[in-house]
């Protein structure tokens, strides 16, 4: 549906819509909040580090600190860098677990309160979370069951306090129920992402297929309005040709046939170039010159606003084509007036009328496979953004409107491409750019 004409509402032009959230980002998110929480939980496990650090060999215990630790930095940089995110996750996943497999054996001293734990036990949600990270679902979640129960072994030995199994048993389920926790919201949000990805692409896919059918749409109208006005009648001309004179008439109409043939093929719809109204109503103006019938011309000042070369074609062929079908189907006498309006437009634009009170004719009995008025003049302006109106009636003759460029659209909702067609009486007949292809004038004749 056209928009309304008006000024849009204050401050909407600042209001944009968001664009939506992405896998990439929500990995990006992910990362970055557990380096963060991982660097907060490292620090406060500084105090037991300390502590302990008597109780273990020097060398394995700076060995374990230090590549702990330096993994849980490397984690915050790699989240922020956008790079080797997953590989020093996995990193730190692993050295935690060799850390907690191989305390027993580096401890040279047994805790000597049940209750302290070591301190590895102050990061198993750190690495619960890298895992989560670093790791699909499932083996995100089959560490979420090692780690913690790999801690609890330890937990009963001497070397990490000799505590009870009850004791070692909650301190496992209440690892997993933090990591799982953890692991549950990581994996939601990825879904989430991914079902976002998946819809816009599927929308990408049929807008995409979508702007392919109308320009096939587009081209094949172009298409059949060039055979139409220049091909078929080129043909027909040259099988009446008997003098000389028509002969040369066909090889030129032949001529300029095949250069629109070849210019419809060079012609680019992305194409920037663009003319001016007053240099498409002097052409319209200097075309009608050249027909065989008179007509009469009034013009209004069009103003130098621009047209696209392509939307200026539009409107150029069609005026003529409507020109041509009144020469041909209006009548040949001398009784019959014809006239050619080329004035300006509201919002800056052209309208071009073309009418006769000639024999006209009547839309309710159009054969659906003509092309001249549906596609030589409607659809072809409706593509070039314009809009064609038809008043006509048998015995009343015929008046075609074109307007660049689609004015806004009325109360009842008609969209941009809309080609408005009256009966004698003024009353819409018929809305849309395929109503008719043709039109029968008052003496049978096809348009």
């Amino acid at each position: 549906m056209a928009a309304k004409g008006g000024s849009p509402p204050p401050g909407s032009l600042a209001r944009q819509p968001h664009n939506p959230i992405s896998r990439p980002q929500i990995e990006t998110v992910v990362s970055r909040s557990v380096a963060i929480f991982g660097l907060v939980f490292g620090a406060q496990a500084v105090p037991a580090v300390l502590q302990q650090l008597p109780t273990a060999s020097t060398v394995w215990a700076i060995t374990f600190g230090v590549g702990i630790y330096g993994g849980i930095v490397a984690t915050l940089v790699a989240s922020f860098a956008k790079r080797w995110v997953r590989g020093v996750n996995a990193y730190v996943s692993f050295a935690y677990l060799v850390a907690l497999a191989g305390w027993p054996f580096v401890v040279d001293e047994p805790l000597t309160v049940v209750t302290e734990r070591p301190w590895l036990w102050l990061l198993c949600t750190v690495a619960t979370s890298t895992a989560a990270i670093a790791f699909s679902t499932w083996q995100a979640t089959a560490y979420l069951f090692v780690t913690p129960v790999v801690y609890g072994l330890v937990r009963i030995t001497p070397a990490g306090g000799g505590a009870s199994v009850a004791s070692a048993t909650l301190d496992i389920a209440y690892a997993i129920i933090l990591g799982g926790a953890v692991l549950i919201l990581i994996t939601l949000l990825r879904q989430a992402a991914a079902s976002v990805d998946n819809a816009q692409g599927t929308a990408l896919d049929r807008y995409a297929h979508a702007v392919r059918q109308h320009a096939t749409e587009v081209e094949r109208v172009q298409v059949d309005s060039i055979v139409h006005d220049s091909v078929l009648t080129t043909l027909l001309s040259a099988a009446r040709a008997y003098t000389p004179e028509a002969k040369e008439l066909a090889t030129r109409m032949a001529r300029n046939a095949m250069g629109h043939l070849k210019d419809a093929a060079a012609a680019s719809p992305d194409d920037d170039a663009t003319v001016t109204l007053d240099q498409l109503a002097r052409r319209i103006a200097d075309s009608m010159s050249t027909l065989s019938g008179p007509f009469e011309l009034r013009t209004r000042s069009v103003g130098m606003r621009t047209i696209p070369v392509q939307s200026s074609e539009a409107v150029y062929s069609a005026a003529m084509q409507a020109m041509v079908n009144s020469l041909q189907h209006a009548g040949t006498g001398d009784d019959v007036h014809r006239w050619l309006v080329v004035e300006g437009a509201e919002g800056g634009g052209i309208r071009i009328g073309v009418g006769d009170d000639g024999a006209g004719f009547a839309l309710d009995s159009v054969p659906s496979e003509r092309l001249g008025l549906r596609v030589s003049i409607i659809e072809r302006v409706a593509n070039a953004g314009g809009s064609v109106e038809i008043d006509a009636g048998i015995d009343r003759g015929a008046v075609i409107w074109i307007t660049w460029p689609q004015p806004d659209a009325s109360s009842d909702g008609r969209g941009q491409f809309d080609a408005e067609v009256s009966t004698s009486a003024g009353a819409p007949l018929a809305t849309g750019a395929a109503t008719s292809s043709s039109a029968m004038t008052g003496e049978g004749q096809a348009l």
